[in-house]
Parts: structure tokens; C-alpha cells; sequence
């Protein structure tokens, strides 16, 4: 199964969970897309449940099934705790940081600025989404004067903690990964290993 492209909004609404992290999809319907959206309460199985839960995190990553599946068994192998390790190395995508970082309002913009050669990874050039940010790397840009950043950077209203930006280089230093307690409260990732494991 390739990579969603549809509509965002409808999927988190089906999923009941914003997949943009801002809650405007719910914010106007809180309820499951379609005609009768509003009167359906469908009740979900065991498995149901957990397939929900993975399929908000993939969903909220913008990853296709196949990727998400390399990523739980890259976490896997890391020593802690799974499910932690899988929410934190998809947190170290260069993708997820240029959007945390506010290079651009969504992750889907962020994802499209690495494709198309824009990002830096210490000096570098880097233009795959799923690359690996390590702690101490710096993420820079490689054009300072595009207008799309700087408008995303205007209306970024707060940075996470586990990022240090310099406002005159335009440049972002990955600190740190980050603890779990910084991450999605909404996401149960033990119902995520339980779906793969059983």
C-alpha cells in the first residue's frame, strides 16, 4: 500500500484524532465523515482498536504501510522500550524536523522541501524524507530567501524543546531526542505492538 495522498481531513475525522496535531479537522465535525456520519457509533473489536492506533500514527507521520513496518522493526532493535523507540525514531525523520522546526506549516510541505533539495544536514545537501537525524546534527536551508519558509516561520507560535533554532543563520540543532512525556499524549503505542505482535 503506497502513501495516503487523500484527503487529510476526512481521515481524521474516521480516525477521531487530528493527524495535523492543530485539532482544526474536529474543531467543525467531531464526527465520522459520510451521509449518515453523525448517527453512526460503531463498536470496535480488539483488533479494530489497535489498527486505529497504528493507523493514526502512520497516518499523522504520512508514511506508507511498508515504511511504517521498517520503522517497527528498526525500533525493535534499539534497547528500551518498543513502542517509545518507534514514536521517538519517527520523531528523527528529517521531514518531521523541518515541520517541527517551522520551516513549513505541515509535514506534507516539510516532506516536499527535503524531495526537492532545499534541506541541509550539516552542509549537506539531504533530500530523503526518512533520513535519520542524530542528536547534535544541524538542519539548515540551502536557499535562506525563500518566501514559503519565512511565511511558515512568521506563523510558527511555538517550537518543541528537543530543537534550538538561530534565528540569524536560519538553522536548527536536534539537541536531543526526545522524552515521551514531549510527544502525542493521544497515541497509545502499546496497542501498536500488540497489532504487530499478535
Amino acid at each position: 500500500m503506497s502513501r495516503y495522498t487523500g484527503p487529510r481531513y476526512k481521515v481524521s475525522r474516521r480516525l477521531g484524532f487530528s493527524t495535523l496535531e492543530n485539532g482544526k479537522e474536529l474543531a467543525k465535525k467531531p464526527y465520522i465523515p459520510g451521509e449518515h456520519g453523525n448517527a453512526r457509533h460503531k463498536k470496535l473489536s480488539n483488533y479494530g482498536i489497535q489498527l486505529q492506533e497504528k493507523q493514526k500514527v502512520r497516518f499523522m507521520y504520512g508514511l506508507s504501510e511498508k515504511q511504517f513496518k521498517k520503522f517497527f522493526t528498526m525500533a525493535g532493535k534499539m534497547k528500551g522500550v518498543h513502542g517509545e523507540n518507534l514514536l521517538k525514531l519517527l520523531e528523527s525523520r528529517l521531514d518531521n524536523l523541518v515541520y517541527r522546526i517551522g520551516f513549513s506549516t505541515s509535514r506534507k510541505g516539510a516532506r516536499q522541501l527535503v524531495n526537492h533539495g532545499h534541506i541541509t544536514v550539516n552542509g549537506h545537501k539531504v533530500d530523503i524524507p526518512s533520513y535519520i537525524v542524530k542528536p547534535g546534527d544541524v538542519i539548515g536551508l540551502k536557499d535562506k530567501e525563500m518566501k514559503i519558509v519565512k511565511e511558515s516561520l512568521e506563523a510558527l507560535h511555538n517550537r518543541v524543546e528537543y530543537i534550538t533554532y538561530d534565528e540569524n543563520k536560519m538553522e536548527a540543532t536536534y539537541v536531543r531526542t526526545p522524552e515521551r512525556s514531549e510527544l502525542n499524549a493521544d497515541i497509545d503505542e502499546s496497542l501498536i505492538i500488540e497489532f504487530y505482535n499478535r
